[in-house]
């Protein structure tokens, strides 16, 4: 039995930040917190309102009672010679000042206390803030972006800027020393010790930064600028007690190292450390370096001459009824393999329908486990998702019909309409969306066979990257909203992070 496979994307603009005890990968939800902060700031403001009102309640009382003890306390038996002083002196001890205890005692606090713990269960915790910051060193990465440029907001295809401050820049590398990152670690603990360095105010400390910087620098193999940078921190501490020992430390294990070589002594490079100071360290993906150019848009196999030999045409599903009277406009994206692009397939009203029927729906998105073909979550994929069906809704059912009116093929055995959320830095990492040899059982428990089609369709604009690219045979398709991609499964493709 064939096995047709649609997944459409809605939000392919990409991060890490979650709801407790899972990770919140998408802009959808994240545009809730936005929200959420708005009506906080709203309570804080009532809160200061009711603040500002008890103190001027406090200080005119402690303006009435201090004329009034100037009066008395300069001729206390004069004062008190007159009944009516000695009266009211009664009355202001035994219930004024009960009044004003109880002014003071009021909490003008509670409302904006109660509202926030309403509210703080839905607050990101301390992952969803790492995974935030990781998912800005993946964009980093992926574009080839200066951290110095990152921290000024001067990201591609953004026009708005947003800036990271002294003590922001320290926390993305903090981030990365927790995951033992050193490479990202030292990028982020130098942009901090720059802008600390150009005057910037700061809460974290130099003798802070130096201490992250030098040992990250140290564990990325260079120790002549680890001992200049220790010897910084000794210099502004000199009392610090880690410092100290590994000054002498780092210097012991430089002579050997000389020594071994039979080289002398040359000082640390002067040049600021920067953005391909140091080599970035290998990891799982063999084919990392081709899948991140492809996401830049470099090393695209598209020759002029291949080229010329892709159309765009009208096409009405050979013959179909239902597109005779209004054929698709179908253009070529890629020759080998055939490669798809279908215009104008979803209307505004059905994309805001289907968001709408998606988002409480979505959760972290899972992939199959070749050996035990359960759904499982996955850190190459970073992103949020939800499955609808066609009872859903009647838009639901309209799109599985009009997929079958495009590609000749039944929904009859397809997985349910996938919706996908990405949140900032959200990408999909080189993968087979069919079964392999190796994985036999994947779509058993479906009762279906393998995947012969995907079926992508777009819901949103982004403002950069987002491309979804096929490291095989180098090519790259961008997402443009309303618009569909479609493509036979036989080579590995993934989804690139989003700037």
């Amino acid at each position: 039995m064939k096995k047709f496979l649609f997944f459409t994307s809605w939000v392919l603009f990409s991060c890490c930040c979650t709801a407790k005890g899972e990770i919140f990968t998408s802009i959808s939800q994240m545009t809730d917190l936005i929200y959420t902060e708005k009506e906080l700031v709203q309570s804080l403001r009532e809160y200061i309102k009711a603040e500002e009102s008890k103190l001027a309640s406090v200080k005119s009382w402690a303006k009435k009672l201090d004329a009034l003890t100037r009066v008395s306390t300069s001729d206390p038996e004069g004062y008190l010679a007159h009944p009516v002083n000695a009266y009211k002196l009664m009355k202001r001890l035994n219930t004024e000042w009960s009044e004003l205890e109880s002014l003071v005692l009021q909490n003008p606090s509670d409302g904006f206390i109660s509202n926030m713990s309403i509210h703080r269960q839905y607050f990101p915790d301390e992952e969803d803030e790492t995974g935030a910051a990781k998912a800005l060193m993946r964009l980093q990465d992926t574009y080839q972006l200066d951290s110095e440029a990152f921290s000024r907001g001067k990201l591609p295809g953004m026009h708005s800027s947003a800036v990271l401050t002294v003590d922001d820049c320290f926390d993305m590398g903090k981030t990365a020393y927790n995951d033992a990152d050193y490479y990202h670690a030292v990028l982020w603990m130098q942009q901090s010790l720059r802008q600390l360095d150009d005057g910037e105010e700061a809460v974290v400390s130099k003798a802070d930064i130096l201490d992250y910087l030098s040992y990250s620098v140290y564990q990325m193999g260079d120790l002549p600028r680890a001992i200049e940078l220790t010897r910084r921190l000794v210099a502004i501490d000199s009392t610090h007690q880690r410092a100290g020992g590994n000054l002498r430390y780092f210097e012991k294990l430089l002579f050997k190292q000389l020594q071994e070589l039979n080289q002398s002594y040359q000082p640390a490079s002067e040049e600021p450390i920067q953005l391909g100071t140091y080599s970035r360290p290998k990891d799982h993906l063999p084919e990392r370096e081709a899948y991140e150019a492809l996401c830049r848009g470099e090393g695209l196999q598209m020759t002029e001459a291949r080229r010329s030999h892709l159309f765009c045409r009208y096409h009405d599903g050979r013959r179909n009824p239902r597109l005779l009277l209004k054929p698709l406009k179908e253009e070529d994206e890629w020759d080998s393999p055939h490669i798809v692009r279908y215009l104008d397939i979803l209307s505004d009203e059905e994309i805001e329908k289907i968001k709408e029927l998606a988002k409480p729906r979505l959760a972290r998105a899972t992939v199959r486990d070749p050996k035990t073909g359960v759904l499982t979550t996955a850190n190459y994929r970073v992103s949020k998702s939800a499955w609808l069906e066609a009872e859903d809704d009647p838009v639901i059912e309209r799109v599985n019909q009009r997929i079958e009116d495009i590609t000749g093929l039944t929904v009859d055995t397809a997985e349910l309409l996938q919706v996908a959320n990405y949140g900032v830095g959200g990408q999909y990492e080189p993968h087979y969306d069919f079964s392999r040899k190796d994985e036999p059982d994947a779509f058993k428990r479906l009762g279906t066979g393998n995947r012969v089609a995907t079926f992508l369709n777009y819901m949103s604009d982004v403002e950069a990257g987002g491309a979804t690219v096929f490291p095989d045979f180098g090519a790259a398709i961008w997402p443009r909203k309303c618009q569909t991609s479609g493509f036979m499964n036989e080579d590995k493709n993934s989804g690139g992070p989003v700037a």
